[in-house]
């Protein structure tokens, strides 16, 4: 992998992996089009790295929210009041809606894994986040917002991200279609999704990053891992402030159009 691939593969990662379109069909999908093949043992520590820098944007967008949650979360709990406040609780529940996938992803890594080999299962999975975003749109009323978020609310999302294990499912997709299902507004069911994204990609970047030092040539290799972790951060970051303006006026109808159009493309040329 080159510099020049890294940095491409980072952008995409960034701008992708809050966007409902599935950041992994992209990194799946981009390098067959464009004709890259790398080492396989450079494929998934890339793939963690990039995400990893993703987290980092996450937090720093959301790191008011974030403090503020942990100090009310641990007051609680020391003053034997766990849900005491609303965001004592927001902070039960984001833990809450991060143990599915979280669970499921650690029993069935195997088979996650050599999915991420196939790029057109990724792009018929590409139809699936479609689906979920035009569900979403129809069913939900749209009509609540952070404060009035719940346990069930929080259990229903977290289920929705155990689909997203799968490359072509977007997690902020599905996790996003999942709220939107309980009729939390679209900017509030992203700022859930967004919130959730910390916990789940931060026990995955730690699980995962431990692959990182039985890979060969770690040394040689690390300064491409920094050109796509650092491109994927800054671009993730600007994906999230654009995402959230954009869901506060408009519908997700056109990540569902994306999505339908990409899929069908990669199939074309594949079999073409």
């Amino acid at each position: 992998m080159t510099f020049f691939q890294a940095l491409i593969l980072g952008i995409i990662q960034g701008i992708t992996e809050f966007l409902p379109i599935s950041s992994s069909a992209h990194l799946v999908i981009a390098p067959y089009l464009l004709g890259w093949t790398f080492p396989e043992d450079q494929i998934f520590p890339f793939d963690v790295l990039v995400q990893i820098g993703t987290l980092v944007a996450v937090i720093i967008y959301f790191w008011r929210d974030l403090v503020e949650i942990l100090k009310a979360f641990f007051e609680a709990l020391r003053s034997g009041q766990s849900f005491g406040t609303s965001k004592a609780r927001l902070g039960w529940y984001l833990l809450l809606a991060t143990i599915p996938a979280g669970l499921t992803g650690i029993m069935i890594r195997d088979t996650v894994e050599a999915t991420f080999k196939n790029p057109q299962i990724t792009a018929g999975l590409l139809f699936g986040t479609a689906a979920l975003l035009v569900i979403a749109e129809k069913m939900g009323k749209r009509d609540r917002e952070l404060e009035s978020v719940r346990w069930v609310d929080a259990l229903v999302i977290g289920l929705a991200q155990i689909l997203a294990l799968f490359p072509g499912i977007s997690r902020s997709g599905a996790t996003i279609a999942g709220g939107m299902s309980r009729h939390l507004e679209r900017k509030t069911a992203a700022r859930f999704s967004f919130l959730m994204s910390v916990p789940i990609m931060l026990a995955a970047g730690i699980y995962s990053s431990l692959d990182l030092f039985k890979m060969a040539n770690l040394e040689s290799f690390l300064p491409v891992l920094a050109t796509g972790f650092i491109t994927a951060a800054i671009v993730g970051y600007l994906s999230i402030h654009w995402l959230l303006r954009f869901l506060a006026r408009q519908t997700l109808y056109p990540f569902a159009i994306y999505c339908i159009f990409f899929a069908s493309l990669t199939l074309v040329l594949s079999y073409a």
